[in-house]
């Protein structure tokens, strides 16, 4: 180490205080991190790209330092999703600090790793004031039955109005409209379900039926269209 000649000339100041970090607080526990080793935690952040085309959604769940699970969700960019893959195989098995040092590929997902690098050393994950944590698994969780991303596709115009095109619920295949033509509901196919019951080896036809449902005053509709076709 180097140090300038003005320094070297100082005569040395003995220093008071040595009580370390502030402990915040790590599934249940308080933690003075001094390493990298000593941060844990699940939470999830949101990242977006330069142009602000699309944005990520991440999950991960750190043990002791290092990513044990990653949950990479996107949204409104097609080449988004492959960086995303390759996100999902690089992100396991690294250190918090190396995943913010790596590229990721994607603006979006980088932008997304830094905001969770930003909650999680500083203790602010949304298992902080859980003891122990949540296991390796708990990301996967957040998509339900099926194992899809939760979204929402909404369109509309001021000459034609409204289209929902996705729900949490699923995909909406019709709208209901009232006398007013006003929407009261709409009919949705759960994607996730109805692959899962295909794969099982359910007819296609039988799997859809099973898998579709309503929502809100679809019964009392005067009229329902395809928000995509009508």
């Amino acid at each position: 180490m180097e140090f300038t000649h003005e320094v070297e000339q100082m005569v040395c100041v003995a220093k008071g205080p040595k009580h370390g970090p502030a402990p915040i607080p790590e599934e249940g526990k308080w933690v003075k991190a001094y390493d990298i080793k000593d941060i844990s935690g699940l939470t999830h952040g949101v990242g977006w790209c330069a142009p602000q085309q699309g944005a990520c959604k991440l999950t991960l769940n750190v043990k002791n330092g290092i990513i044990e699970e990653a949950l990479v969700e996107t949204l409104g960019c097609t080449g988004m999703t492959h960086s995303a893959a390759m996100a999902s195989e690089i992100l396991p098995g690294k250190t918090i600090l190396e995943a913010l040092n790596t590229d990721l590929v994607c603006d979006a997902i980088n932008v997304a790793m830094r905001e969770l690098f930003l909650q999680i050393v500083y203790g602010r994950t949304q298992t902080a004031f859980s003891e122990n944590g949540l296991p390796i698994g708990a990301g996967l969780e957040d998509l339900g039955k099926g194992l899809r991303s939760v979204t929402g596709t909404m369109y509309g115009t001021n000459a034609k109005g409204a289209r929902y095109l996705e729900m949490a619920e699923g995909f909406v295949t019709e709208l209901a409209l009232d006398a007013d033509g006003e929407i009261i509901g709409y009919k949705f196919v759960q994607l996730g379900v109805m692959m899962d019951q295909i794969t099982k080896g359910v007819d296609a036809n039988e799997a859809l039926k099973k898998a579709t449902g309503t929502y809100g005053r679809f019964a009392d509709a005067v009229k329902t269209i395809n928000p995509r076709h009508q």
